[in-house]
C-alpha cells in the first residue's frame, strides 16, 4: 500500500536535514550514503530510493545548500546603513549589501562558506557538477550586475560595463571568503568590512573607510 504523501514529504525533510548535518560536520569529502544513513538512523537501502548514485546525492546536497543560502539572504532583508549608522556608500538595496551577505562574518555564514568551498573539489572532478557550479556563479553575477546597474543609475558608481564590474566584485569577495576561512584571526569581520569598503571606494573614486566601528550582524553564506 503506498505511503501517504504527507509521510513521503516528511521523510524527504528528514533526509534533507540529515544531508545538511553531514555537510556541516564533515563537508563534501564526508558526504556518502553511509554517513547520511547513519545520521538519519536508517539503512543505506532506504536512501537509494532517493539517491540511486553518489552523484545524485551530491547534486541534491548542492541544490539544498543553494536553497538555504538564498533563503537566509531573503530572511536577512536589505541593509540600508553602514556600520555605526552611517549611510551606506552606495545607497539602499546595494551592491555592498549583496557582497556583505556572502562574507563569513558570523558562525552560520562561516559554516555555510566552508561547505561551499569544500564542494569545489568534488565539482572540479565531475563535469556535470562543474556545470552546475558554473550556472550558480553565473546567476550570482547576474544578480550583482543588477545591483551595479542600479548604483550607476543613482550616480553612486561611474559609468561602465555593469557585467564586468559585477564579475570583478564577485571575484574579489570570493577571494576574501577563502582568506577569511583559512586565517580568521587576520581577517575578522571588521577587517572584511574594511577591505570590502576600500574595494568599493576604488570603484567609485571615493576614499576608503577605516573607522573601526565593526561589522554588520548579518552575512549569509554562499554564492552571490
Amino acid at each position: 500500500m503506498p505511503r501517504p504523501k504527507g509521510d513521503h514529504e516528511a521523510r524527504r525533510r528528514d533526509v534533507s536535514e540529515a544531508v545538511w548535518q553531514v555537510l556541516a560536520a564533515r563537508g563534501f569529502a564526508g558526504l556518502t550514503l553511509r554517513t547520511v544513513a547513519a545520521e538519519l538512523g536508517a539503512s543505506t537501502g532506504l536512501l537509494t530510493h532517493y539517491f540511486p548514485t553518489k552523484r545524485a546525492l551530491v547534486e541534491y546536497a548542492l541544490d539544498l545548500l543553494e536553497q538555504r543560502t538564498l533563503a537566509r539572504r531573503r530572511a536577512a532583508g536589505t541593509r540600508t546603513a553602514a556600520p555605526g549608522g552611517r549611510a551606506a556608500p552606495h545607497g539602499p538595496g546595494t551592491l555592498r549589501d549583496a557582497l556583505l551577505d556572502i562574507l563569513p562574518m558570523t558562525p552560520e555564514a562561516a559554516a555555510g562558506n566552508r561547505i561551499w568551498v569544500s564542494s569545489w573539489d568534488a565539482a572540479l572532478a565531475d563535469p556535470v557538477l562543474s556545470a552546475g557550479h558554473a550556472r550558480r556563479y553565473a546567476a550570482g553575477r547576474d544578480r550583482l550586475t543588477e545591483r551595479v546597474a542600479a548604483a550607476q543609475e543613482l550616480g553612486a558608481l561611474p559609468p561602465g560595463d555593469p557585467a564586468g564590474i559585477a564579475a570583478g566584485a564577485q571575484s574579489f569577495v570570493l577571494g576574501l571568503v577563502v582568506q577569511a576561512l583559512f586565517d580568521p584571526e587576520a581577517f575578522p569581520p571588521h577587517r572584511q568590512v574594511e577591505l570590502l569598503d576600500d574595494y568599493l571606494a576604488s570603484l567609485s573614486g571615493r576614499p576608503g573607510h577605516h573607522d573601526g566601528e565593526g561589522a554588520p550582524e548579518g552575512g549569509a553564506a554562499g554564492v552571490p
